[in-house]
């Protein structure tokens, strides 16, 4: 199939798919013509890739999986020690998050809202202690 059946198939666009095959995550073949042809491997391959990223693993992380995927002496161990890495990601900026929320939060309960020029958020924002502890 072409790269727009394999986009519309996969659900990624046509330049993503370029991409992958650029870094080497996805190699296609070429018919006669010299045209990108893709098989059904191929889109469960680009499947598996959307998802992936959109479970925040990395490029570099999609490798890895990718390679597990297509390894079927794999050891289950192997891929939940690389998603057991990427929830602790997760979780920690799942903290970070929190902490920008609450210092936020803080600052608009404090802001009065009204006309005066006084507020307590640009205040807040002007204040380089304010996000003490928070990674940047």
């Amino acid at each position: 199939m072409n790269i727009g059946s394999a986009s519309e198939r996969s659900g990624l666009p046509a330049k993503t798919i370029r991409y992958y095959e650029e870094i080497g995550l996805l190699t296609a073949g070429r018919s006669n013509n010299g045209y990108r042809d893709y098989s059904a491997s191929d889109v469960s391959r680009l499947r598996f890739l959307k998802r992936s990223r959109s479970l925040g693993f990395s490029v570099e992380e999609c490798r890895q999986l990718l390679s597990l995927y297509n390894d079927t002496d794999r050891q289950s161990a192997d891929v939940k020690a690389l998603a057991m890495v990427k929830l602790a990601d997760l979780d920690d900026k799942l903290k970070e998050l929190m902490e920008l929320r609450n210092t936020l939060q803080h600052l608009v309960h404090s802001c009065n809202g009204d006309s005066r020029s006084e507020c307590s958020i640009i205040d807040g924002l002007a204040d380089e202690t304010l996000h003490a502890g928070v990674k940047n």
